[in-house]
């Protein structure tokens, strides 16, 4: 048995609203790789995937029905279950928790044998509300493409469950593995096919 989520004791929303990148303390070398940050708004219902010089992406598929699939999804998709039930590993940065946080920041693997492709992440937006959770993550220097992908999972009024997963992508400019660039697309096709089952098999699984 899934026992509910206590919303009442957190802030309903944090909102990755459309922003440029703020200085902080870190070096320039930190910095998210594109501009258009939170532009994914998985707070939203709607979003404009009109940002230049990225390409976007969107699909919502159902993966469950009723109050057990909406709580086992909710805390799966902040724990980054669709990554994780996709193939990657998510492996947390610095003091970066299990659970999403605005700013924290993650390494993501994916590959075979020796063959490995790491992506460094930060989360830039974060929705957890009775009905909508999720979250958005941009890409750090070093990952092989720039941009940004949320995970949403919303339950409608009549108990239904759906998965949405956005993305805006382009090639990293320095990165050598930019000439790859068509192949890694290849790939980002077989793993979205994966993102949309991701969550609907663990579900199965769930005692």
């Amino acid at each position: 048995m899934v026992s509910a989520r206590p919303w009442s004791h957190r802030p309903s929303l944090i909102d990755g609203s459309l922003m440029p990148n703020r200085k902080t303390n870190r070096s320039p070398a930190d910095a998210l790789t594109y501009d258009a940050v939170g532009a994914t708004r998985p707070a939203k219902n709607q979003w404009s995937a009109e940002i230049t010089g990225l390409r976007s992406w969107s699909r919502t598929v159902a993966i469950g029905y009723g109050d057990r699939d909406w709580h086992t999804a909710a805390d799966a998709v902040l724990r980054w279950g669709v990554k994780r039930h996709s193939g990657f590993t998510v492996t947390p940065c610095g003091s970066a928790g299990e659970h999403v946080a605005s700013g924290a920041e993650y390494l993501i693997t994916t590959g075979f044998g020796p063959f490995k492709v790491r992506e460094p992440v930060r989360v830039v937006a974060v929705v957890d509300t009775p009905d909508r959770c999720g979250f958005a993550y941009g890409t750090l220097p070093g990952h092989p493409v720039c941009g940004e992908e949320a995970f949403i999972v919303h339950r409608s009024p009549g108990g239904t469950v759906t998965l949405t997963i956005r993305s805006l992508t382009r090639a990293a400019p320095h990165h050598p593995w930019r000439l790859l660039f068509p192949v890694l697309l290849l790939a980002q096709q077989l793993f979205r096919r994966r993102y949309t089952r991701a969550l609907t098999s663990q579900q199965a699984t769930t005692p």
